[in-house]
């Protein structure tokens, strides 16, 4: 039987297989395939949802943080745009899935861990999802309580900081809690406001500090190659892995792509030169303001503080854009899928939006950012190890091992191909649990610290590689005739 068909190279269901799944325990709204007349995202969404979630403080922070560990501000540059360039090629190979058969991250995550293994990744990439959610409001919160001391007698209120951290929290919420169509009309609008305004803010630094001033001439604090890369190695992966996290939930996006070309265009034109552009932007402004105040400002508040009371006005608005843009496409998608997955009958999107804004407070963000190292080495270093290998188990599954063949009403059956008898691919968790394994130790181990610097790539890797030779022959593998037997061709348009 027919269960799906395909059209410019986008697999949907059938009616014979929407009618099979419908009645799943691993079925619900938010979970099913997307439908064809969904498949409406073009280049211009995939590339104001990067510039939206892109232009953020954390990109800023991150900028700042390398200049603080002695980087000058091309090698500072230069690292952020290479590791962007290297992470959107694991962005762009997962995306294929999303956007061929149009399912949401946890259900591609059965495909190789099991329909309940992915639980595994999917809670995985859930957490450190949440994890962001709270920094960013940290940031945005931090942010809003400097502007807002500025103008008024805010600093008399009583724990006036941790008021403006929840108000800003509880907005994030908010707009996550209306899904992902209200995060794409969000994005459209507000990626040419912030563009603009960060434009705006780099040609005042110019002006007021009489041309770039030091920072074209401010020398790296590195006098020989060997200390450089000493620093630049774990700085790479935390540029990396500061995306490391959509590389895994980008299907949740791509799922709605009009074509492939439309979200490779719009993702592979945005990403690498928006995160250049705005922590170039970070460090320009930044070290303008020592000729300017007689001191190096990286927090864009306090630079916003020295304003008058309009431009302050627009500069808060600025930051509450940046943030929301950031925070509820790219961090809180995930986390909610991931507690619907959990159970897709009794959990919704709205209700996974909610625990996940709950579970970000435990994380105790504030904690995170207390100083530059616990932000690069400690946040990034450390989840950019455990995602690199799922990062690597989801390539290899679905470029090596299926040849991009799935079939979709049995991502939604318990006792499917893809439940792997138990439930768990026992194979994927040995493949993870070797990628993380291998660089943690690496860690403590005189001369081989080079492995743990580069966790990401590493890790995944060995994972990519040990998963696609145990996988070899599996019976839940299809062959090009068996997917022929289940997938009818449509030559009918995608918009039809």
């Amino acid at each position: 039987m027919k269960t799906q068909t395909v059209s410019n190279g986008i697999v949907t269901l059938t009616k014979e297989g929407e009618e099979a799944i419908k009645n799943s325990p691993l079925y619900n709204e938010g979970l099913r395939p997307t439908r064809t007349a969904e498949h409406n995202w073009t280049s211009y969404n995939f590339a104001s949802l990067w510039i939206g979630m892109s232009i953020c403080l954390p990109t800023y922070a991150m900028a700042a943080g390398l200049i603080s560990l002695g980087m000058n501000w091309w090698q500072a540059i230069l690292t952020i745009i290479l590791g962007n360039c290297i992470v959107l090629i694991p962005i762009l190979l997962n995306s294929h899935a999303g956007t061929k058969f149009g399912i949401p991250y946890p259900v591609f995550a059965r495909l190789w861990f099991g329909s309940k293994g992915a639980h595994i990744p999917a809670v995985a990439r859930g957490l450190i999802g949440a994890g962001w959610f709270g920094i960013n409001c940290w940031f945005g919160g931090a942010a809003i309580d400097t502007l807002l001391m500025s103008m008024t007698g805010w600093a008399n209120v009583p724990g006036h900081l941790w008021i403006s951290f929840f108000g800003f929290w509880l907005l994030n919420v908010w707009v996550a809690y209306r899904g992902p169509e209200a995060i794409k009309k969000m994005e459209a609008w507000a990626a040419p406001i912030l563009i603009i305004m960060s434009l705006a803010l780099l040609v005042w630094a110019l002006t007021k500090a009489g041309g770039w001033g030091p920072m074209l001439s401010a020398p790296s604090k590195f006098t020989t190659n060997a200390e450089f890369l000493k620093v630049f190695f774990p700085a790479l992966t935390g540029a990396i892995a500061f995306w490391a996290t959509m590389a895994l939930n980008i299907p949740d996006f791509c799922r709605y792509a009009k074509s492939q070309k439309a979200q490779i265009i719009g993702q592979s034109s945005s990403l690498p030169t928006t995160m250049g552009f705005f922590s170039f932007i970070g460090v320009a402004v930044a070290s303008a303001t020592v000729v300017i105040y007689g001191e190096a400002l990286w927090d864009p508040a306090a630079v916003l503080a020295k304003f008058s009371p309009f431009a302050i006005f627009l500069g808060t608005i600025g930051i509450i854009l940046a943030t929301l843009t950031t925070n509820v496409a790219a961090n809180i998608v995930a986390p909610a899928r991931a507690v619907e997955n959990l159970a897709p009958r009794r959990f919704s999107y709205e209700t996974g939006a909610i625990i996940a804004g709950v579970v970000s407070l435990l994380m105790q963000p504030w904690y995170i950012l207390e100083n530059f190292g616990n932000y690069i080495f400690l946040w990034l270093g450390t989840y950019g190890a455990l995602l690199g290998p799922i990062d690597g188990i989801a390539i290899a599954d679905y470029w090596l091992v299926r040849k991009r063949r799935i079939h979709l009403t049995e991502l939604y059956k318990t006792n499917g191909i893809y439940a792997y008898k138990t439930g768990f691919n026992g194979r994927a968790i040995w493949a993870m649990l070797i990628g993380i394994a291998i660089p943690f130790i690496s860690k403590y181990i005189p001369g081989l610290s080079i492995i743990w610097d580069n966790a990401w790539t590493i890790g995944l890797l060995i994972s990519l590689v040990l998963y696609t030779w145990m996988m070899k022959n599996d019976a839940s593998i299809l062959s090009a005739k068996d997917y022929e037997k289940i997938t009818a061709n449509n030559k009918q348009t995608i918009a039809s």
